[in-house]
């Protein structure tokens, strides 16, 4: 492989910036230029995270300068929801490459976010710019695209397990439900009342109920509608979503199993079997394993998915729609295997 690609990370220090640093030391194809923290500005990356001390004493995440821009060819946004819409039209008036891993750029209609992120989007004209970056599901989107909306991990898990089956006619695309459980690192880095180790630790809990903001970003992504219900899971990773839904004409497990492999044949990270989904098989890794039933006693189809919420729910995925855009095997610096015990 020739010259590496400059690239810099946005937000570096919440888990999301560090999981994106993991993936990218030893990337064949990217070359970390920078990394921002503005609230860890002159901090040393090991210092706030041990296990990235390979990567060398002397890195240090610094404050976000737009100047910073002028030595790579892409940046990855890894802040919290509403900062990217500012910082943008900055990184792509520069002719830079903008994956974005925030909420964002996410939805197509920009009256959605006054409806479930309860204020109006601050740059509209700019959403037509993002391509939604869910490869087995919109690769086409991406094939030029300068800009990229990198789907949150709740979304990712839900529409990998409806979307072939409404894309094929297998299931009724309304009504479906979707009850879905989280690791705590989901909610960010920085402490709160709810995350802490006493208030997760030995608890399951819903949130969310009836309105959680990523509702129509998993009904965009599926083209279906769906009841959604988050769970907090006392683990430190992983996405479990567990999907039900009515079936548009008789079926079988068998069926539904086939449709779901042959869909994703050809896709490098998505893993297809009769097993029920565990996210501990997916630990570090960009996989999504997937499976299906049909409960003739109820008619009620089941499909499930398991992934890694920092890696194919977040920056793993990043990496991954980076990889096609910029010409690169989207599996460089990647794995589908996961990390055991």
């Amino acid at each position: 492989m020739g010259q590496k690609i400059p690239v810099g990370i946005i937000g570096a220090s919440g888990y999301v910036g560090a999981e994106l640093m993991r993936l990218l030391v030893g990337h064949r194809g990217f070359d970390v230029g920078f990394v921002t923290g503005d609230t860890q500005a002159g901090q040393p990356v090991a210092d706030l995270y041990p296990h990235l001390a390979a990567i060398g004493a002397e890195q240090e995440f610094v404050k976000y300068d737009s100047h910073l821009l002028d030595d790579v060819a892409l940046a990855f946004l890894a802040l919290p929801h509403g900062q990217s819409m500012a910082l943008a039209g900055d990184v792509l008036d520069r002719g830079k490459v903008a994956v974005d891993l925030a909420a964002d750029f996410r939805l197509k209609d920009s009256g959605l976010y006054q409806q479930w992120y309860g204020e109006p989007h601050q740059t509209p004209e700019l959403l037509g710019n993002f391509a939604y970056g869910l490869p087995e599901l919109f690769r086409d989107e991406l094939a030029g695209a300068t800009a990229v909306a990198v789907p949150g991990c709740y979304p990712t898990a839900a529409a990998l397990a409806i979307a072939p089956l409404v894309r094929t006619g297998l299931i009724q695309p309304e009504g479906i439900i979707v009850d879905a459980a989280s690791g705590v690192s989901g909610a960010g880095r920085p402490p709160k009342d709810h995350t802490t180790f006493c208030a997760v630790d030995e608890d399951f809990t819903a949130y969310g109920l009836l309105d959680h903001r990523h509702t129509p970003e998993i009904e965009q992504a599926a083209g279906a509608s769906v009841l959604f219900t988050p769970h907090l899971a006392p683990m430190n990773r992983g996405i479990l979503a567990t999907c039900y839904s009515k079936p548009a004409a008789e079926t079988s497990t068998d069926a539904l199993l086939a449709a779901l492999s042959e869909f994703y044949a050809d896709e490098p990270f998505v893993v297809v079997s009769d097993r029920s989904p565990s996210t501990k098989a997916t630990l570090g890794s960009n996989a999504a394993h997937l499976t299906a039933c049909y409960d003739a006693r109820t008619n009620t189809v089941v499909a499930l998915c398991a992934i890694d919420n920092l890696v194919k729910g977040a920056a793993g995925q990043a990496i991954q729609c980076a990889n096609l855009i910029s010409g690169l095997d989207e599996a460089t610096g990647l794995t589908a295997v996961g990390v055991y015990p």
